[in-house]
């Protein structure tokens, strides 16, 4: 469900059907596919029986600082699935977990304003304690991504991209890839030895409203009294206007914060070509 407070009673956040999704990215040249939906595997449960779909999941998680941060976990289990859950508001516990398992596990979309405020010692805990960054997000701003690929390659983290498309449209059009990968055990093993390569595009302010309308859409094909809100619907460019200046405005805030990162990994770099 979106999380929009009243709308969140009957609104979804995404009316893709699972099938149609795997369908549509294998036409779209994926050789592997996962999903990551947000808190939970139960939408994915038809399409465990493909060789070529592995689970994964996105989960709202509890910093140490008291942040809230979107974590991406790939290759899990239904066990995995429910000691990530149990652990989200634990933050120590839940990174045990990860290492204990050897979960591939991600910093998502860290330069986003879209999980709430952020602080200074957070991006302390993503430089410690994350193996890897989603460094491309199909859904976030350019300056985001930039920031986030700065972040990445400052702390020498695996990186990640995909989609995050919560509309069939934007499907496959941002993806990872790990040359000569078979198979999704071999994919992630690449991503975390620093093989992988994210390709395709950003977020932008058109994509947004779009997804916004169609998601209000299907809202109203779901649920057909919720046509009463379709004037709604005009004010959506702005609201997504409103949104797009907030996501420069952190994106830089928290971009310019972090520059010691890029400062240290600048020295990393020279002191390697010294080598």
């Amino acid at each position: 469900m979106c999380s929009v407070p009243l709308v969140n009673l009957f609104c979804r956040e995404s009316y893709n059907d699972p099938l149609e999704v795997y369908q549509l990215l294998k036409q779209r040249g994926m050789n592997l596919v996962t999903v990551t939906d947000h808190d939970s595997i139960d939408a994915v449960e038809r399409l465990r029986s493909y060789p070529d779909f592995f689970l994964s999941e996105e989960v709202s998680c509890t910093m140490s600082s008291g942040t809230h941060l979107h974590v991406g976990v790939y290759g899990i289990t239904e066990r995995d699935h429910i000691e990530l859950a149990r652990r989200a508001n634990d933050f120590p516990s839940f990174l045990a977990y990860c290492d204990e398992r050897r979960l591939l596990f991600t910093v998502n979309h860290a330069f986003s304003a879209l999980t709430g405020r952020r602080k200074r010692e957070d991006f302390e805990e993503f430089a410690a304690r994350f193996p890897a960054m989603e460094i491309l997000n199909g859904c976030m701003i350019d300056a985001a991504n930039r920031y986030a690929q700065d972040f990445a390659r400052a702390t020498r983290k695996a990186v990640m991209g995909g989609s995050d498309s919560h509309t069939l449209a934007g499907l496959a059009k941002t993806y990872t890839e790990v040359p000569g990968a078979r198979n999704a055990r071999e994919f992630l093993d690449g991503v975390r030895r620093g093989h992988a390569r994210v390709a395709g595009e950003s977020g932008n302010y058109a994509k947004l409203t779009q997804a916004v309308w169609s998601i209000g859409l299907s809202m109203m094909d779901e649920h057909p009294w919720t046509v009463v809100l379709a004037p709604l619907l005009a004010v959506v460019p702005i609201v997504t206007l409103v949104n797009l200046a907030m996501e420069i405005g952190f994106a830089w805030k928290w971009g310019t914060h972090t520059t010691r990162f890029k400062s240290a990994g600048a020295v990393r770099s020279a002191a390697y070509a010294v080598d």
